[in-house]
Order: structure tokens, then sequence, then C-alpha cells
């Protein structure tokens, strides 16, 4: 007998890609579970299959920098409850991310993707279920998307949750409205200038040069550093919340269009986000 839950919850983070660097994911989760009826004739009840996996997909997972211990050109080190990072871009550039270990998943494994990320996540999950559970299959599954999408990592200085944390990301759809018509052309402009971006706020940048950008903060959770090559970076002046990245496509769109009437719908990730522009 098996039991499954389909979009159980959905993970938004971030990952060091061999080559493109760090990048912003977004995937759902599906689930199934293999073994025997007990008592009630339940293999386990959904309420404890979502709330235990969603807990520790939230843990493990969730609104982190996901690194792959294996890569190549990466030191990791781990000391008194943080972690540091070091990973150098195939052209030469530099990574490093210093941050509460809680920030930070590192993974067996020489790179990141839905399989092996699953499978991982799999090892361990067994152990969350009562004996009658034999087997868990889990699944991560990127959103189909008809249209253009970006990839991007940010952090959340002013956030009380996980989003404080300065590399996670989300893999997000955006639409651009013109005159109440959608304009395809000007969504593929900005994906591709938001392609594999980290948004970084102004406030948070200690140095910067036409070859890196140094960002730090303190929130709740701790002390974060991040360091990478300026030309995988886009500057806001305020938090990159994903009302304030609506609300900054919608001015950059109306200076570049004065007479005509913007909408702008940015996603953070699956089934959510922000709309602004001339919407009254």
């Amino acid at each position: 007998m098996k039991l499954f839950v389909d979009n159980l919850t959905h993970v938004d983070f971030s990952y060091l890609h061999p080559e493109r660097g760090l990048l912003g994911e977004s995937w759902a989760v599906n689930l199934v579970l293999d073994g025997s009826l007990d008592t009630q004739g339940m293999i386990c009840d959904f309420g404890v299959v979502k709330r235990r996996v969603k807990q520790w997909l939230d843990d493990q997972v969730d609104h982190r920098l996901v690194v792959p211990a294996q890569m190549e050109r990466l030191t990791l080190e781990q000391d008194q409850g943080r972690t540091r990072v070091e990973w150098r871009y195939p052209s030469g550039e530099r990574f490093i991310c210093d941050a509460p270990e809680q920030a930070i998943a590192a993974v067996p494994l020489a790179e990141i993707d839905e399989l092996g990320l699953a499978q991982w996540c799999r090892d361990q999950l067994l152990a969350l279920f009562p004996d009658q559970v034999r087997g868990v299959d889990l699944a991560f599954v990127p959103e189909s998307i008809d249209g253009h999408f970006y990839h991007y990592s940010h952090g959340l200085q002013q956030h009380d949750g996980n989003c404080q944390r300065i590399a996670h990301g989300h893999r997000s759809r955006i639409e651009i409205y013109r005159n109440d018509q959608r304009d395809e052309a000007l969504e593929g402009i900005w994906a591709e200038r938001f392609r594999d971006i980290y948004i970084g706020t102004r406030s948070h940048l200690q140095a910067e040069s036409a070859e890196e950008h140094h960002y730090a903060y303190t929130a709740p959770q701790g002390e974060f550093e991040l360091i990478l090559p300026a030309s995988v970076c886009y500057l806001m002046d305020s938090e990159s919340t994903v009302e304030q990245i609506a609300a900054h496509l919608a001015e950059e769109l109306q200076a570049e269009y004065p007479h005509d009437r913007i909408i702008v719908r940015a996603f953070e990730g699956i089934g959510k986000g922000a709309i602004a522009g001339d919407i009254a």
C-alpha cells in the first residue's frame, strides 16, 4: 500500500551551481510513503505526514544556501555555530558567504539538482515515521512556466523569520502589462536582466568596485556576510521584498513609458507575489 501527497509544500532556497554560481530556486514537493496499515486502517495520518515533512524541509532546505560539499574549488569551514563558504567561479571571481550555521546546508554532492537533493532528503526522512512506514519517496518538481522567469537571490535584514538569511532565493515568473496588454518583450528583457541575479540592498553594501560587491549586516539570527562578483548583482535602495521589487520594476517601466499604464505582477517563487503600478 502507498500513500501520496502531491504539492505537499514548496521550498525556496539558493544553491551554488558549478558554472552559474549563486542560483535562486523554488520547487514544489511531492511525497509517497510505502508501508502497511495500522489499527486505524492508515499508513500514516495525512496531518502527521504533512506537518513532519514540512517542518523537516523548513529546517533543512527552505530559505537556506544549499552548498554541494564535493564541489570543485570549494572550501567549507564550520566552527562555533557559524559556516563559511569560499568558492571560485570558473572565470576566477570569488564567492564568500559567512553566516550562522542554520543559514547554510552542506550536502554530500558534487552538484545540486532536484534528483540528487531529493535522494539526500529521502535518506533522512524515514526516521520521522512509525514502523509501518517502510519507504519514503520524495520528489522536487520545478514549476512549469509558460513564459519568462528568472532566478534571484537576496536577504532581508529587517525580516523576523528566515528571509533574513543573506543568500536565499527563488525561481520566479514575471508579468508586465502595458495599457492592459501583456508585454512579453518587456518581460523577456527584465527576466534576462535578472537572470541568476543577487538583488542587493544599498544599505547592506560595505564595499563596491567594478569587480566585486561586499554585503554585510546584523539580523536577529546573527551576523551575515556575502562577497560575489559585481556582474551578478543588482542594487535597490530598499529592502528586496517582492512588494518592493514589483514597485521598483513598475517605477522603472513607468519612467521609460510615461504615457502608458504599467502594471507589474512579480512572483516570489510558486503561486505568490505582489502587484504594483497603476492598479487603482
